[in-house]
């Protein structure tokens, strides 16, 4: 875990797909689960490889806004920073977005297990 350091940035780029969007809406967009789905993802597996043999890492908190829909066929980019590491705590400013859009900002905190 030496190689992780307030500051790293991790993040991913994501086309949305018509199995992402809630079933009772007509259109298809983002839902909120899959949205943190794709935030915990990028957080998981921007850090793995820093990792000792052995280790992995575990979401424990998730506290993000949804604030804009993204169609079916629309690219989203997750991008997530960490801005704490409080021993096996690691704490990540995250923010998806579509061109200019925001589309969600928050905090996710995952712990280091193994």
């Amino acid at each position: 875990m030496s190689e992780l350091h307030v500051g790293f940035v991790s993040s991913d780029t994501v086309e949305v797909t018509e199995e992402m969007s809630p079933p009772h809406l007509p259109n298809k967009v983002l839902s909120t689960p899959d949205m943190v789905r794709l935030i915990e993802g990028t957080c998981l597996f921007g850090v793995q490889p820093h990792l000792d043999d052995g280790q992995t890492t575990v979401g424990i908190h998730v506290c993000v806004s949804h604030e804009a829909a993204v169609s079916a066929g629309e690219n989203v980019v997750i991008d997530a920073e960490l801005a704490e590491i409080d021993r096996k705590r690691l704490v990540f400013n995250v923010k998806v977005s579509h061109g200019d859009t925001v589309v969600s900002q928050g905090t996710h905190q995952r712990f280091i297990v193994g």
